[in-house]
């Protein structure tokens, strides 16, 4: 029962937190359009929350070491409610990148600490069950801060208030628990260049992965505006695609495990590309038609990751499986850094269809190296299991316990 209630405290603080700074993002892209900010300013907002967002995946871990898990806990959300609520007072793109950077930091840390404190509660009786909550709590709370997006006015000081008070909310459960905190986690190693020679195809997918993921959250309320959406309509277009990329989870592990996998990385990133291009030419005035467009975007290009980290843990022994997936979500840090900020300036100079025609670029290269990797190396006979990999914090794989078959 204690371990029960352990765990609720711990999802309850994820869907606070989740709630938060899923919503940030979309209401600093409506918000920055009212003051007037370029599209390229707004994108440096989305890259500079990833650039937060790397920082605190890599500083969690030592800084747990030094202050323990409750501390760091707070400290991070500190810093994701001050990024929250000091956004009315500096009405200013680099004020505001530099707040973005903090909001990053905050849900890095938060993910990283509680990720840390489940992991030393799971067994393999309850490893399963406790994971599928885990995935299922985080993406609802994740689609309801999209739709959150229609009820928030854009660059008010109540809207910013909102997000701070529900980030400072995501305190009180983990916080107030009476239970014993777990020993301090081991920060991995990160080898990204072993990882790259480890396998290629793997770490090439993931930073495709992180180009066109980070694309779509940071810039694809641009991309609503611009084709004339409403607020609302822009929630739900985000959330659609959230949906969309969950739900394939399921059908692309079972094609993952059952044929070759460069196959299936590859058949998903063709049918991105289709998916990218119809959204390219989508008609705005027919909504539903751009929902079920988004959601098979979604379906896609997010299970591109996981069939990317699931190839990459084909090639790696079992002591180095944490090593490497840490360094994958380096690599899918690097691709979502600078795309963000890349994908605005092409928007701006070429109009909303220039977001979706960057990430189909992106999938092309990605299917043209599958296709170069399937003429060099044999397929792997002995696989890994396929997992769904949420992308939050370099500590998610020992969570998962992903074994050899």
């Amino acid at each position: 029962m204690r371990l029960l209630i352990s765990f609720t405290a711990l999802f309850a603080s994820i869907s606070l937190l989740q709630l938060s700074s899923g919503a940030i993002g979309p209401l600093d892209v409506l918000s920055g359009l009212q003051e007037g900010f370029s599209t390229a300013q707004i994108g440096l907002l989305g890259s500079a929350h990833f650039l937060g967002f790397f920082i605190g995946c890599w500083w969690a871990p030592r800084l747990m070491g030094n202050v323990g898990h409750s501390r760091a806990f707070a400290a991070f959300a500190a810093a994701g409610a001050i990024g929250a609520i000091a956004h009315p007072l500096f009405v200013n793109p680099l004020a505001w990148a530099a707040l973005r950077v903090m909001t990053g930091l905050c849900v890095a840390g938060c993910y990283t600490v509680i990720e840390a404190w489940m992991q030393a509660k799971l067994t393999n009786q309850n490893r399963g069950r406790v994971m599928a909550s885990y995935r299922v709590v985080d993406t609802v709370a994740s689609a309801m801060a999209q739709l959150m997006i229609g009820a928030l006015a854009p660059a008010s000081y109540v809207s910013y208030n909102l997000l701070a008070i529900l980030c400072c909310a995501c305190l009180f459960p983990l916080t107030l628990t009476k239970l014993k905190q777990p020993d301090m986690p081991k920060a991995p190693r990160l080898r990204p260049l072993k990882t790259l020679m480890t396998s290629p195809l793997g770490a090439a997918g993931v930073i495709v992965a992180g180009v066109s993921g980070a694309s779509f959250r940071m810039v694809g309320p641009i991309y609503g505006g611009e084709i004339g959406l409403t607020a609302q309509q822009i929630g739900y277009f985000l959330a659609s695609v959230l949906v969309g990329g969950a739900l394939a989870q399921f059908p692309v592990g079972f094609l993952a495990d059952k044929f070759d996998r460069r196959k299936v990385l590859i058949g998903i990133s063709a049918l991105g590309i289709g998916a990218s291009a119809l959204l390219a030419g989508a008609n705005p005035s027919t909504f539903v038609q751009v929902a079920l467009l988004a959601a098979l975007f979604g379906a896609f290009t997010y299970p591109v990751f996981s069939v990317s980290t699931a190839h990459a843990n084909d090639f790696a022994s079992a002591e180095n499986m944490v090593e490497l997936n840490a360094s994958l979500m380096f690599l899918y840090g690097i691709g979502a850094i600078f795309s963000p900020l890349l994908s605005s300036i092409l928007i701006a100079y070429f109009g909303p269809s220039a977001l979706f025609i960057f990430i189909a670029v992106a999938h092309v290269f990605l299917v043209g190296f599958g296709l170069y990797r399937m003429l060099v190396r044999e397929p792997r006979l002995h696989k890994s299991r396929y997992t769904y990999m949420p992308r939050t914090s370099f500590t998610i794989a020992k969570l998962i316990g992903r074994g050899k078959r």
